[in-house]
């Protein structure tokens, strides 16, 4: 960047043989195993994939984690790291029926990117090895240019609604009574441009989130994990619910359902491991989506509705990780010295 001025300092402590940190470890760890899951549920989607704009979507989304895996794997096996195990094509039957329609594709792509792209936020500022801190800067960079190839899939083939729009301010104005923190009696003020922001994004991941478990539910195997998403399907939708009355009472546009793009197939294409995982996952990122939802809002009926939320999932993600350990299938992350 033109604008910065440039500053000569030894970057000797910040060279490609210093030692990983916990941060660098953790943040490597974490992409990898999660591209190693979405590679494999891509490759799925790509097999049954119709949409030539759609399949080359999917095809740019599985060179991304490859590309993101082989990278990773280069930073391990220089500091003699093991390879975590994550995920492989022993997780996923290829040849199983189509379980979702290609435009639920889109979505759930979308979805996928937003997470990456959360991890890769927390990182970009805390790693000072220069090689492992460009390395994050480059995945956020193919992130955001792969959501604009998303995006205008989304737009161009009208598969979702645009954000909704509010006027445009006639001048500055400034907050004079306390009761425009109020959100259950008196005079409650409209929604403001954040609070509409996310509203409208945690109705998009919910949607997502939930069509992608409806059909999780329809072919897991496991009773306790088929209970256990039976339980998230409701609670999703209660989610989707609030939010949306929020926007609805004051005339705003919402993202829709996506429930009819999960197909009838009963025969399951993936481990009930990588299923569970995937949710546990999902479930763990609403977390953040929530918390981050809690800091720009100004009503305290909204802050209670996700704080709520935030409870529920969180006993959700808390059963499912148990369920995951239970089964052998939980993978530590690299851990601090047990000093006791």
């Amino acid at each position: 960047m033109d604008i910065l001025k440039p500053i000569q300092l030894s970057s000797e402590s910040l060279s490609e043989n210093e030692p990983l940190t916990a941060v660098e470890m953790g943040k490597l760890w974490a992409t990898y195993t999660g591209n190693s899951m979405s590679r494999q549920i891509l490759t799925y989607f790509r097999h049954h994939c119709d949409d030539e704009h759609i399949k080359i979507l999917l095809e740019n989304g599985i060179a991304l984690t490859t590309d993101f895996m082989e990278r990773i794997e280069y930073f391990f096996k220089k500091s003699h790291f093991p390879i975590p195990k994550g995920f492989s094509e022993q997780d996923v039957n290829y040849g199983a029926p189509r379980l979702y329609d290609d435009t639920f594709y889109v979505h759930y792509l979308k979805y996928a990117a937003k997470a990456g792209m959360s991890i890769y936020a927390v990182a970009i500022p805390l790693i000072m090895r220069k090689d492992i801190n460009q390395f994050f800067t480059y995945c956020n960079n193919c992130a955001v240019a792969f959501l604009d190839q998303i995006n205008t899939v989304l737009a161009e083939k009208k598969l979702i609604a645009k954000p909704p729009i509010i006027p445009i301010p006639e001048s500055n104005d400034f907050i004079k009574k306390q009761n425009y923190l109020a959100g259950f009696i008196g005079d409650i003020r409209p929604l403001h441009a954040l609070e509409i922001s996310h509203l409208y994004d945690n109705i998009e991941n919910n949607t997502t989130s939930k069509t992608l478990l409806l059909g999780f539910y329809q072919v897991v195997r496991d009773e306790k994990i088929k209970a256990l998403f039976k339980r998230g399907l409701d609670m999703t939708e209660k989610s989707v619910k609030q939010f949306m009355e929020k926007l609805h009472v004051e005339n705003l546009q919402t993202p829709s359902h996506l429930d009819h793009l999960v197909t009838t197939s009963a025969y399951p294409p993936f481990s009930d491991k990588i299923m569970l995982f995937h949710k546990v996952d999902m479930f763990s990122i609403k977390l953040r989506s929530f918390a981050n939802s809690i800091a720009v809002n100004g009503r305290r009926d909204i802050a209670l509705m996700y704080g709520r939320n935030l409870m529920n999932v969180g006993l959700f993600v808390d059963d499912g990780a148990n369920i995951l350990i239970d089964q052998g299938w939980m993978e530590s992350p690299p851990k601090a010295y047990d000093r006791t």
